[in-house]
């Protein structure tokens, strides 16, 4: 059964999309208004020249028209309906404006889930700030490998690249699963509907975005969104760290499982290494066996998953020296995380890091630095100042050059390993630009 309502939703309104953006989530949201028959404005910050490529992509939809370089409150006003990018602030002007007018403000993945789930798919939502993508990438790998066509089909969304969860729609059927991975800003489209994923999962919180969130507790408060709204034969999933801060919000669901207490065990072969990844596939075996696989089905799936690009990726081998891809390592937890899984004791991993700062503890990450690693190589960016006085060294304000300097002092034997442990701004366009670039340099070598 296809799902239809979002049809009679969406045709003949006026849809206003704040934030196109360039990694293909916005393109895919405004492609598919349009193919609904609503008539799409299209509203961003950045010049129609820095958008030159999404706007080339939605070019050959009349009913799409671009205000671009600049928003304008009127626009905000004059519509139906608002959809939000998740970059977007929720305090910014514009939407304060829309609301004050009566103008309903969406967000697409939540949007997308609402429909989903009113029409019998059922939803799976992982959020936390370190091992989302893993976790969910794990969940629907499992369901794929084990053959759940027969039973029903795995979609995967969310904040995935380039894929707008909205155009999933047409290809969802009735009793598919859908597996969302959720941010914080995604969560509080999630909020305003009062609506959360039939399973969540929250692999952990951490300090992450507090140049956006004034404290913990609100940024907690955006990732509780994923169970504060589920009801009665729904499932939370959480390490028992997180025990606490859950039972204060309380879990609408009937199924809180406290038992992951310990990492997949050892027998389990997986291809990521670290004891994290092991508490994200203990994490993921619990989401499947809600969603009715089979013991061997969740060990034969955990174990044949390779892992998602640049988390922890095994790029590969050059004269006995093994490349990793930790791009997406934006904090220095997650960067610790790194040293520790590949970290043999001999003091062999060279490091490339350095970005932008998001205002978080450093102390721990310099210990780690020092414990692990034979040597450091520094993009240049605010977050590698502050570094300044305990990592001295020079900063490199291009890629290539610093992956070279790396590779000056790896023997055979070592670990070149790029996980950056602030955020991309500045130097690059975005994570993914800076990933790209990333394997563009390592391929060449």
């Amino acid at each position: 059964m296809e799902i239809k309502n979002y049809k009679t939703f969406f045709a003949g309104k006026r849809v206003l999309v704040m934030g196109l953006g360039i990694l293909g989530r916005g393109v895919g949201d405004a492609q598919f208004l349009a193919e609904q028959g609503a008539q799409v404005v299209v509203t961003d910050r950045k010049s129609a020249a820095e958008l030159k490529e999404s706007v080339e992509r939605l070019k050959v939809f009349p009913h799409i028209s671009f205000h671009l370089g600049r928003h304008s409150e009127q626009d905000f006003i004059d519509t139906d309906m608002v959809i939000k990018a998740a970059g977007v602030r929720m305090d910014s002007p514009e939407i304060a404006a829309a609301r004050a007018a009566g103008v309903p403000v969406y967000m697409s993945t939540a949007l997308a889930a609402k429909f989903a789930m009113e029409n019998g798919v059922k939803v799976v939502g992982v959020t936390g700030t370190r091992g989302k993508s893993t976790v969910a990438h794990m969940i629907h790998h499992a369901l794929v490998a084990a053959g759940s066509a027969s039973r029903r089909s795995a979609h995967l969304g969310g904040n995935i690249r380039g894929v707008s969860t909205l155009a999933m729609l047409p290809t969802i059927t009735k009793d598919d699963v859908l597996v969302l991975e959720l941010d914080s800003w995604q969560l509080q489209g999630f909020g305003d509907l009062e609506l959360s994923p039939h399973v969540a999962v929250f692999t952990n919180l951490m300090p992450d975005h507090q140049n956006y969130y004034p404290d913990m507790q609100k940024y907690f408060h955006d990732k509780a969104n994923i169970f504060r709204f589920q009801k009665k034969g729904d499932s939370l999933i959480a390490i028992p760290e997180l025990a606490k801060q859950i039972q204060d919000v309380g879990a609408g669901g009937d199924a809180y499982r406290t038992h992951i207490e310990a990492p997949a065990p050892m027998e389990w072969k997986l291809e990521m290494p670290g004891e994290h990844n092991r508490v994200n596939a203990a994490l993921a075996a619990a989401s499947l066996e809600v969603l009715g696989l089979t013991a061997p089905e969740i060990r034969a799936g955990l174990e044949s998953f390779g892992g998602v690009e640049g988390r922890l990726q095994f790029v590969r081998e050059i004269d006995g020296v093994k490349i990793y891809n930790d791009n997406n390592a934006t904090t220095p937890e997650a960067t610790i995380a790194a040293l520790q899984a590949l970290d043999a004791g001999g003091k062999n991993i060279i490091l490339i890091m350095g970005g932008a700062d998001k205002g978080l503890y450093l102390d721990a990450l310099v210990e780690g630095i020092k414990k692990a690693c034979k040597a450091a190589v520094f993009l240049k960016g605010s977050g590698t100042d502050r570094l300044s006085e305990e990592m001295p060294g020079y900063r490199y304000d291009d890629l290539e050059l610093a992956v070279k300097a790396a590779f000056k002092q790896a023997e055979a034997g070592d670990v070149l390993l790029f996980s950056p442990a602030f955020a991309s701004f500045g130097m690059f366009k975005n994570e993914y630009d800076r990933n790209d670039r990333f394997l563009k340099i390592v391929s060449k070598i």
